[in-house]
């Protein structure tokens, strides 16, 4: 991406902040506060990791007012050193995507199929028959939009994704690569020693402000929808089987699993390779932390962890636990071996004073 220089007075002025230092320093680049080199501006949101500031070799540094005052190099003290740092990132590169602009000549459109204005298709994207695209949606090459799909305004959809027959897509969804929404849910019943099959009639709802990362499956419903709520943002290679119902501005991080018809509620984090059991319910602001296994209902502003998952202040003294028990087992054997001792010297004692008798 091209890169456009900047002054810190500049900017400041972008972040509104209050800069500390020269403000003619010219920014050429961004990057983290450990690789940072000169010419960059870097920032630091955790107050924990100061000593960094002193060390980097980057020419300014966004941070908080809470940081410490005397600093060598120049700063930018704002509220939200990350949020800042990410609107002067967006500023400064300027976006070099080739998205799709109008519709391809290779573009596969069936009957009935209503467009809003300023639609755009890629090279080779099929949309059945029936379908609805709202305006200013961009779907990029390679794409199926299956039949009677309905997918809202300013969405961007990216190179071969797929989007089975009646889901729905609400305004400013991004879904990325590889992604498909809508595929059968994973439903059988065993007849006669063989798996048959059971449909799966329903549909996937996606609700405003949604982002799909690449290569997620998001299940249709067996019956009724599957829903993703406003705001929820979905990290790569995620699972979310039929019926599942996730809250709005959620989090749901890489490698999870959710099973069918469990219900997360709003404000929900999951991080990486969480797995979620089936008719099971998470409330409000539930945290799961990472490579927990959730097997029971959480109640809401509640952080778990573990496998099976309990609330985090259990799971620290079991995690202990785990840590003492190579010693545990080496003063169980050695407890074991006294009392193996005692009992042989107490059988013999006996033995002795029966002899004597």
């Amino acid at each position: 991406m091209a890169v456009k220089n900047l002054t810190l007075e500049e900017i400041n002025k972008l972040v509104g902040g209050k800069l500390e230092g020269n403000p003619s320093v010219v920014i050429k680049g961004v990057s983290g506060i450990k690789e940072a080199g000169e010419g960059d501006i870097t920032f630091l949101a955790n107050p924990r990791y100061e000593a960094l500031i002193e060390t980097s070799k980057a020419s300014a540094i966004i941070t908080s007012k809470q940081t410490k005052k005397d600093v060598s190099k120049p700063v930018i003290r704002v509220e939200n050193p990350s949020l800042a740092f990410a609107k002067v990132v967006s500023f400064m590169f300027q976006d070099e995507r080739k998205l799709p602009e109008g519709i391809h000549t290779t573009a596969i459109l069936g009957k009935g199929i209503d467009l809003g204005k300023n639609v755009s298709l890629g090279p080779h994207v099929v949309v059945e028959d029936n379908a609805k695209i709202g305006e200013n949606t961009i779907i990029c090459s390679g794409t199926f939009i299956g039949y009677k799909a309905v997918i809202g305004p300013d969405v961007l959809i990216y190179p071969n994704v797929t989007i089975r027959e009646k889901t729905k897509i609400s305004n400013r969804v991004i879904v990325h690569s590889g992604s498909v929404i809508g595929s059968d849910g994973f439903g059988f019943e065993e007849v006669a020693g063989a798996h048959q099959k059971i449909p799966q009639v329903g549909i996937v709802v996606i609700e405003e402000d949604v982002e799909i990362g690449a290569c997620v499956t998001i299940d249709r419903a067996r019956f009724g929808k599957t829903v993703i709520g406003r705001g929820t943002k979905i990290d790569n290679l995620v699972q979310i089987a039929h019926n599942v119902v996730i809250g709005e501005n959620s989090i749901v991080c890489a490698h999870t699993g959710i099973s069918g018809s469990a219900v997360l509620g709003k404000n929900v984090i999951l991080a990486g390779q969480v797995g979620v059991v089936g008719h099971i319910e998470l409330g409000d602001n539930v945290i799961v932390g990472a490579q927990a296994g959730v097997t029971k209902s959480v109640p809401k502003n509640t952080f778990v962890v573990g496998s099976p998952a309990k609330p985090h202040n259990i799971s620290k003294k079991i995690f202990a636990g785990w840590a003492k028990l190579p010693e545990l087992i080496k003063e169980f054997a050695e407890l074991k071996e006294k009392v193996e001792r005692l009992t042989q010297k107490g059988l013999k004692s006996g033995k002795s004073k029966d002899n004597k008798e």
